[in-house]
């Protein structure tokens, strides 16, 4: 069996504060990864954390994020799948990000969320929607609704087993580590590409 990886983020800001009313609880956001240090991790969010209103979906630089928010808190669960599961997940990730400017926040679709209505407009997701939606995809299929009605505290209420729940510092430090690690490796090959001992 293999693993993916969801992170849960609790960051501060105004809008993470509308949504933990909305969650009642602190964790806001939700991060699909291929590997537990979150080098390749993907989520429908901010496209830029100083600019919460500019959202789609776009891959997690975890540099960027402790820059914008040092003491934000992390928590880390996995949950197991087949290899062919995760090979086609990590496949449609990819495929998502180089069409990226195709994919949309779904702010319309809130008031539907909190009426727990199914509300879908094409390629709008909220973090939550957008990793239940491709979970579910690939037959992994983890709750009994509508993936627009998915929450972050859906994921977070599954309990799953984690490795890591404390300050983003630590991870955001090896984050660095390996994104140099990786620069040094496409300079000396630049067919060559970490994300590809993720598959």
């Amino acid at each position: 069996m293999e693993k993916l990886y969801i992170a849960f983020v609790d960051t501060p800001g105004l809008f993470a504060s509308m949504i933990r009313r909305v969650v009642n609880m602190n964790y806001v956001h939700v991060v699909l990864s291929l590997d537990e240090d979150l080098f390749e991790a993907y989520s429908v969010g901010r496209r830029h954390p100083s600019v919460p209103l500019i959202s789609g979906f776009e891959r997690e630089e975890l540099d960027k994020v402790y820059h914008k928010f040092p003491k934000a808190n992390y928590r880390i669960s996995y949950i197991e799948c087949t290899r062919k599961q995760k090979q086609a997940i990590a496949k449609q990730l990819r495929e998502c990000y180089k069409n990226r400017f195709n994919y949309h926040y779904c702010t319309i679709g809130l008031p539907f969320l909190l009426m727990n209505k199914e509300f879908y407009q094409k390629n709008h997701y909220t973090c939550s929607s957008f990793t239940g939606r491709i979970l579910e995809d690939n037959g992994i299929n983890l709750f009994d609704k509508h993936f627009s009605l998915v929450t972050p505290r859906d994921f977070y209420d599954l309990n799953l087993p984690y490795i890591y729940e404390g300050p983003l510092e630590p991870l955001a430090k090896k984050y660095i580590n390996m994104k140099s690690i990786q620069c040094d490796i496409e300079n000396f090959a630049p067919q060559e590409s970490l994300s590809e001992y993720y598959e």
